[in-house]
């Protein structure tokens, strides 16, 4: 870490928002510095299909995509319970890459752009708007504080910061939004590459689908209690939870699990979120989840990111001031994504309950129509 201690902007998270937003903060002149609690590369429990929205503007960042031979996606695979199934053409279409490819290289692109990438940060507090005052713990155990005169949170689904200062969705509670356990998994399997599957089952839900070098990315999502019952156990979970759809039987019995798999993270909430507090303007899933059903996190995160970098420029530049930052990132946030998350959370509630899931299977079977402006609406535009 460099002992500059004054920066235009800090960016607390170097997942897939944080950087973007670093790497456009960085090229239109201002000194960023990027807090990351991890380290590059690493894998991140997460569904790996990228929606085509993102796909030129992830070029734009720098990444050489057309070289990378990724798995095109555009078909969708739908299974109940019972293990009715039904499929359809995706009316936009995405790719496959993961995070352990994706996350490095932007990385790379962020320190090329001269963004201050600084790996096993721990951010402990943020003080302050004129300017922040960020308190930072690194690797080595020393504390450090840095001086931003803008700050961007993109530390992810849930984080010490989150708590200590209190925010609203960890107060509200509602049992179809909170508390899901997610576990991801690489598997060696017969997966078709062009397709992504969503498989359900009682208490949850499975997304599946292909990423770089033959990988089976798979990632499920499952009431805790569903997890408890089954004393913690995740292989108990599967046989007897999961393996009740066919179709996931079949997966994880005709696959081979990959290194360092499986992970895990908890206390995962879709409640409602704000998406600027105490001066700081939230990216990606700091600033609201959309559910793994819409299969575009990572296109929400990286817009956010693009939004973010071109609102914190102008008022770096004085073109705008602190709270015009502010409300036009917070209108900017729910004209592009607060609907989309809206009808994820409401697809939330269909999914995880063997009777309405596989009553959602069977309309979309009989009116098969309905399938596409469901998928459409859960998609954004091209950015």
């Amino acid at each position: 870490m460099s002992n500059e201690t004054r920066y235009d902007a800090a960016i607390i998270g170097g997942g897939l928002a944080g950087l973007s937003a670093g790497i456009g903060l960085a090229r239109a002149g201002h000194s960023v510095i990027l807090f990351e609690k991890g380290h590059y590369p690493a894998h991140r429990v997460c569904g790996e299909y990228v929606s085509f929205e993102s796909w030129s503007y992830l070029q734009h960042l720098g990444l050489p995509l057309e070289t990378w031979d990724l798995p095109e996606i555009h078909r969708l695979r739908l299974t109940a319970p019972d293990g009715r199934a039904f499929e359809a053409r995706l009316p936009l279409g995405g790719f496959g890459i993961s995070r352990y490819k994706l996350d490095a290289a932007l990385a790379s692109c962020a320190r090329a752009a001269a963004v201050t990438v600084v790996e096993g940060a721990r951010v402990t507090a943020v003080d302050g708007t004129e300017p922040f005052r960020i308190t930072v713990e690194i690797r080595d155990g020393a504390t450090r504080v840095i001086e931003a005169r803008a700050c961007c949170g993109a530390w992810g689904k849930r984080a010490n910061l989150d708590v200590g200062w209190g925010r609203a969705f960890l107060q509200r509670t509602d049992r179809r939004l909170d508390n899901f356990v997610a576990v991801k998994y690489h598997l060696q399997s017969n997966w078709p590459a062009h397709s992504i599957g969503l498989h359900n089952f009682p208490g949850g839900y499975c997304g599946i689908s292909g990423v770089e070098e033959g990988r089976t990315s798979l990632c499920y999502l499952v009431r805790a209690e569903a997890l408890r019952a089954c004393g913690g156990k995740l292989a108990r979970l599967e046989a007897e939870v999961l393996g009740t759809n066919p179709h996931l039987r079949r997966i994880f019995s005709e696959s081979s699990v990959l290194e360092p798999f499986p992970l895990t993270i908890s206390q995962i909430s879709f409640q409602t979120k704000a998406a600027v507090e105490r001066g700081v303007l939230l990216l990606g899933d700091a600033a609201g989840m959309i559910s793994p059903l819409c299969g575009n996190g990572m296109s929400i995160a990286l817009h956010t990111g693009k939004l973010a970098a071109g609102l914190t420029a102008a008022f770096l530049e004085g073109t705008c001031s602190r709270r015009e930052m502010e409300d036009a990132y917070a209108k900017g946030w729910r004209t592009h994504f607060s609907g989309r998350l809206g009808r994820g959370r409401l697809l939330q509630r269909f999914f995880g309950s063997r009777r309405a899931s596989i009553a959602f299977v069977r309309l979309f079977c009989a009116f098969p129509a309905l399938a596409k402006p469901v998928i459409r609406s859960t998609h954004g535009e091209i950015f």
